[in-house]
């Protein structure tokens, strides 16, 4: 691949091209450990090794693709708040089992030490969060849960996907 000085970043700082391609590559793989771990920002990421790889080279990626994964990353923004609380409810979840949700994950991230520790507190969260609205419904909290765990599972997969596709399209670009 060809690097021309009319790039964007060669006017600013000048990097070599196999440089920038591994920045982007890198971004785009932890993007994509992101859809799936709450502590790195997924797709943002991902956009963001995207866009240095279309502005930072000189490449034949259309431009259509930078719009349609902005497009897909505003929508996933969207699907990652509307859809759990619309499971959680649909499940019969209450507020308190969505701050639950929220503070075991946060606690699981922390302080259970083993891959997908985040999980575990958030169903957990959830699991307390509606005991605490009603201590004898432990059904409700159950139902709350798997919503919960529904809703987390819609919401990564379609991130997962999008990720994917940036890091597929991206790589193919640059290998091919």
């Amino acid at each position: 691949m060809l690097y021309f000085e009319n790039c964007i970043f060669n006017k600013i700082i000048n990097l070599d091209p196999t440089l920038i391609n591994i920045i982007a590559l890198a971004l785009l793989f932890i993007g994509l450990l992101g859809t799936f771990l709450p502590v790195l920002p997924g797709l943002l990421l991902s956009i963001c090794g995207v866009l240095i790889f279309k502005f930072g080279t000189e490449n034949d990626m259309p431009m259509i693709y930078v719009w349609i994964f902005v497009l897909l990353t505003i929508v996933s923004t969207v699907i990652n708040y509307v859809i759990p609380a619309k499971t959680n409810k649909k499940y019969g979840g209450t507020r308190y089992g969505s701050i639950g949700s929220f503070v075991g994950t946060l606690l699981g991230l922390f302080f259970i030490p083993i891959p997908f520790g985040f999980l575990i507190g958030m169903l957990l969260g959830v699991f307390v969060g509606e005991l605490l609205h009603d201590v004898s419904d432990t059904k409700k909290a159950l139902n709350s849960m798997k919503g919960a765990f529904i809703g987390f599972i819609y919401g990564t997969g379609f991130n997962l996907m999008v990720g994917l596709a940036m890091f597929l399209v991206v790589g193919y670009y640059i290998f091919f």
